[in-house]
């Protein structure tokens, strides 16, 4: 299966469980030396009662399966996640093209310092770096970059 049978929609109640699933498969994957704030449970509480009905949540579908998630909040992209067996097949792409579409006037957002091909990722789509923090204000205590997106001004 390639990107083009995937669905794109707003994820609804009914999806909770799953996105954070996907976001927990990811998280592993992607950042196995960060320090995680909050177990499974609490994860999974957070997307059941946060991040889908409080936050504008879009997620990938393949096979009826939820394969990634984007979350936008006003202006930040707060969670782009996949499945890692879905990384590296334009999915990503296809969210920040989305996100792009939902907030034309420009996108901010933290990464980890440590998460390279996630900064490579966003660098490709047009973010820039503004700002490196030590870690302090996040929940991880994990360096992190702030990256902002703006279109360009014809």
């Amino acid at each position: 299966m390639n990107s083009v049978d995937l669905a794109f929609r707003r994820a609804d109640d009914s999806d909770a469980a799953a996105v954070a699933d996907v976001w927990l498969r990811s998280f592993a994957a992607a950042l196995p030396a960060v320090r995680r704030a909050h177990d499974d449970d609490a994860v999974r509480a957070w997307f059941s009662h946060v991040v889908v009905p409080q936050y504008e949540t879009w997620i990938a579908v393949a096979k009826g399966s939820v394969v990634g998630l984007l979350v936008l909040d006003g202006e930040e992209l707060e969670q782009l996640y996949l499945d890692p067996s879905w990384r590296g097949r334009g999915v990503g792409d296809r969210f920040v093209d989305l996100a792009k579409q939902q907030r034309p006037t420009g996108l901010r957002l933290w990464t980890f310092q440590v998460n390279e091909p996630a900064r490579r990722f966003y660098e490709r789509h047009g973010f820039i770096e503004v700002e490196r923090t030590d870690g302090l204000r996040n929940e991880e205590r994990e360096p992190d970059v702030r990256y902002v997106w703006q279109p360009e001004t014809p």
